[in-house]
């Protein structure tokens, strides 16, 4: 194999899992890959949706609303120009409607989200969401509990596998713990607020591919909007009005895509 000189960048990785490199580029890929186990997992992953994207679209092509899989067809293409992780989670999440969803909407009319799923019971990682807020706040009344106000996205994300969604600028970190889950590890993070006050942002791969959009599950005291990208689940958890606090989740998700 010839001697490579050229660094290998962000571009040339995305173009690999495009199938835009030629032979000799591709091999050198693949040589700095074979030593670098981290990196040729996320790859891997990248790869593996682009694949799912490629046989749902397939799928549609039969069964499929041409207006979605002309959207789905658009999103394949925009993955050549920006393949981040969050845009990544979007075009899996639509592949998933096309490939699945057109088959129930054959039944049950246009893909919506009915009165009965809206009322349905909350998913079980709410319940966790709010236990870890009631969590949070009792340490943060703790002399003897120190708090960990050092947020650092990627690390979560590198340590985790958990996406978390960009800030608002006026949500000041107080505290962001790993916490275990019946799902495995989740994240906590704590914030001051001024349109809420003290607020949670909780966060945990529930076992599940789903896009659930942002949903208010009321409390007594304090009350949670969840909503679910991909492999994710998120719950925003604080007190007030829930419909602020739906808005509010509404934002985070929109950072995701």
């Amino acid at each position: 194999m010839p001697q490579n000189h050229d660094p290998l960048t962000d571009q040339d990785l995305d173009s690999y899992v495009d199938d835009q490199l030629d032979v000799g580029r591709r091999v050198e890929v693949e040589a700095w890959l074979a030593s670098r186990p981290e990196q040729a997992a996320r790859v891997m992953a990248d790869l593996r949706l682009r694949d799912e994207l490629r046989l749902a679209l397939a799928l549609s092509g039969a069964y499929g609303n041409p207006a979605t899989t002309d959207a789905a067809r658009r999103l394949e293409r925009g993955l050549a120009r920006s393949r981040i992780l969050s845009r990544l989670q979007k075009v899996a999440a639509i592949a998933v409607f096309v490939a699945a969803g057109w088959a129930a909407n054959e039944l049950s009319g246009p893909l919506s989200i009915s009165k009965s799923v809206a009322s349905a019971p909350p998913p079980a990682y709410v319940e966790d969401a709010m236990r870890a807020h009631d969590t949070s706040v009792l340490r943060a009344a703790m002399d003897s509990q120190l708090q960990a106000s050092a947020y650092d996205p990627e690390e979560i994300r590198a340590m985790t596998a958990i996406v978390m969604p960009a800030l608002p600028t006026d949500w000041q970190v107080r505290d962001v713990q790993v916490f275990p889950s019946r799902y495995g590890p989740s994240v906590e993070l704590s914030a001051d607020t001024k349109e809420f006050g003290p607020v949670s942002l909780f966060a945990v791969r529930p076992g599940t591919f789903d896009v659930i959009k942002p949903t208010v599950a009321p409390g007594n005291r304090t009350s949670a909007a969840y909503f679910q990208i991909g492999e994710v689940a998120y719950a925003v958890v604080a007190g007030g009005d829930a419909r602020k606090l739906d808005r509010a989740a509404e934002r985070l998700a929109d950072t995701l895509y």
